[in-house]
């Protein structure tokens, strides 16, 4: 059986999971089979999915090939962005400090608070009346 000639990152964001290959290339990136131009037309996604890319000057060294499901179109663009994260750490260990320091690294942990008892969301209480 053959060496596997690609790297693995899986990225989180909200609900949204995203799983990430990277492969020796020339820089498509493909998201669910579909090219990420089509898959993500907001300009701001876009650059959110290239940003580790960009910041590490391996834009046009790997192919990105991309799984992803669950949350709305930025939450997956975030996911993605950390699975490629993971995977360029995977591919060379050097390139950590520089995503670091962009603050790729750390997975963003923020999710929708659960509704609470008696509220009409998270917080929102019901408006006080005196009688």
């Amino acid at each position: 059986m053959e060496k596997q000639n690609y790297f693995y990152g899986t990225g989180r964001r909200k609900t949204a999971i995203a799983q990430v290959r990277l492969l020796p290339g020339k820089g498509n990136i493909i998201i669910n089979g579909v090219p990420y131009e089509e898959r993500f037309p907001r300009i701001e996604h876009r650059q959110v999915i290239q940003q580790p890319l960009l910041v590490t000057d391996s834009a046009g060294k790997y192919n990105v090939v991309v799984k992803v499901a669950g949350g709305g179109v930025s939450g997956q663009s975030g996911a993605i962005s950390h699975g490629i994260t993971q995977a360029l750490i995977r591919a060379d260990e050097n390139l950590k400090p520089i995503l670091r320091q962009s603050g790729l690294v750390t997975r963003d942990s923020r999710v929708k608070e659960r509704k609470k008892v008696g509220l009409r969301r998270a917080r929102k209480a019901p408006q006080y009346t005196k009688r």
